[in-house]
């Protein structure tokens, strides 16, 4: 990461407080144990450099650093609110993903939220505290394998708990442009429903599919009769995904003028 100073409007970044274990926990428990607005308020102000540590990774974006300062303050508010003493986990651990999130939120204009159960919660703070005592230990994190074994939990728990601190895609999220066709998130995504064949489609696309390429034929009844995705279809026929995307387009295209 970049080794610069974040530049906030009315904050001096270089004499910003940093609270001691000691007084971070003592705070934490005026905070919990009597609901005091003082003692979180001075857990905000004292933990200031884990927002401006997330922003160093956003000062390439063309976006206001005092907005993001903002968003950013809220993600560690939500962290200290929703913190619990009781898992022994440093706060920086739990509250860089949530600043984080906010942040891409805020960049991606997606206002809505997801509510995580309290036992997927449990999970991550569980997680989260066995890579930072093994890291400690050893150096290095440990793999999905052996977070598994230790903690007696499946790779899905463990995938579905560290999921669970990431932010939602847009399915029309761009993944891959090559200069003219852009391929989205929707494209990697197949159909597993059962009986996803519409037949009364089917039948009414059938003239036309017929005056097709048998390529394009295969093609666009494999994505939207079958189900398959794009890198499904690429591996099958040994082509790039983007060939894959134009050779759909075209077809539908077709389809539409043979339909008029």
């Amino acid at each position: 990461m970049a080794r610069y100073k974040v530049e906030i409007t009315g904050v001096d970044t270089n004499n910003l407080k940093v609270l001691s274990a000691k007084e971070q926990m003592e705070l934490f428990k005026k905070y919990k144990e009597n609901n005091d607005v003082g003692a979180k308020q001075l857990l905000i102000e004292g933990n200031l450099k884990l927002v401006l540590s997330v922003l160093k990774r956003f000062n390439y974006q063309n976006v206001n650093l005092d907005d993001l300062f903002q968003i950013g303050v809220i993600g560690l508010i939500k962290a200290i609110e929703n913190f619990d003493l009781s898992y022994n986990l440093k706060l920086s651990t739990y509250a860089i993903p949530l600043i984080n999130g906010e942040v891409k939120r805020y960049l991606r204009d997606n206002q809505s939220s997801l509510k995580i159960s309290r036992s997927i919660r449990d999970l991550s703070y569980l997680i989260l505290k066995y890579k930072e005592e093994y890291h400690q230990k050893y150096g290095h994190d440990p793999n999905n394998n052996e977070i598994g074994k230790a903690l007696n939990l499946s790779e899905y728990q463990i995938s579905q708990a560290m999921d669970s601190l990431k932010e939602p895609v847009s399915i029309f999220e761009p993944m891959y442009n090559d200069g003219g066709d852009t391929i989205y998130m929707l494209d990697q995504i197949a159909d597993k429903k059962e009986n996803n064949d519409d037949k009364d489609l089917y039948l009414s696309l059938k003239k036309a599919l017929l005056k097709l390429k048998k390529r394009e034929q295969e093609i666009l009844v494999s994505r939207y009769i079958i189900g398959k995705t794009q890198v499904e279809l690429a591996k099958m026929y040994n082509i790039s995904q983007a060939q894959v995307s134009r050779i759909e387009k075209s077809a539908i295209n077709h389809v539409k003028r043979l339909m008029k």
